[in-house]
């Protein structure tokens, strides 16, 4: 089967790409709105592009008429954000960020979410997440429907344990991140394999725990 995108309308190519490029990480963006609001809404066109300088992206759709989501808004306006990764424990919380509310109403209290203090830049943390990426706006895309957001991340901030710093590998043993699978539905990433004939079974799951 051959589906020429020039010949089918923005809805369905949005509605193929984003059911066909999948699972996708989600990034559930911290921002300041212009009285202080904490603003939480979460992504899932997003990614890493890089590690020098280190860069992560987020693409965020225009709504009707051109205006711009709160998240946009925000990260035109004071050029800083940060990024979190979700977990099972807090995917529900998640969910709920997406809820339409007033610009004057967090996202936070909404989802029950705690914010902390960031080390490098103005928008909160969240307590809950066990990783948080502050970045600055790096550079900026721009399309008809789309704003993309390039940042650089400044400081990183991790659950305890997670990381052993000694050896810089991750326990992923500890690490159960959730992903957009389309629509509203997510997978869970505990299912986990390494590819190479000559390593046994055991090697290869202590393998794919830290790296």
């Amino acid at each position: 089967m051959d589906i020429d995108f020039s010949q089918i309308d923005a809805y369905q190519r949005y509605k193929l790409m984003a059911s066909l490029i999948v699972p996708r990480p989600i990034a559930l963006i911290t921002t300041l709105g212009e009285d202080g609001t904490v603003n939480a809404a979460p992504f899932s066109m997003f990614n890493m592009l890089g590690e020098d300088p280190p860069v992560v992206m987020v693409s965020i759709n225009r709504l009707k008429d051109g205006l711009l989501k709160d998240t946009a808004a925000n990260i035109l306006r004071t050029g800083e954000f940060v990024v979190h990764i979700t977990d099972e424990a807090m995917a529900a919380q998640m969910h709920a960020c997406g809820d339409s509310l007033p610009p004057d109403e967090s996202e936070l209290a909404h989802a029950g979410l705690t914010p902390v203090p960031s080390r490098s830049v103005a928008p909160p943390r969240i307590a809950e997440a066990p990783v948080a990426f502050e970045c600055v706006l790096h550079e900026t895309l721009e399309t008809a429907s789309r704003y993309v957001f390039i940042g650089r991340v400044q400081w990183l901030g991790v659950r305890e344990g997670l990381v052993d710093t000694e050896r810089w590998r991750v326990r992923l043993q500890d690490f159960h991140p959730v992903g957009r699978f389309g629509a509203s539905f997510y997978v869970k990433t505990g299912e986990r394999f390494a590819i190479g004939a000559d390593t046994p079974a055991q090697a290869r799951s202590t393998a794919i725990d830290e790296i």
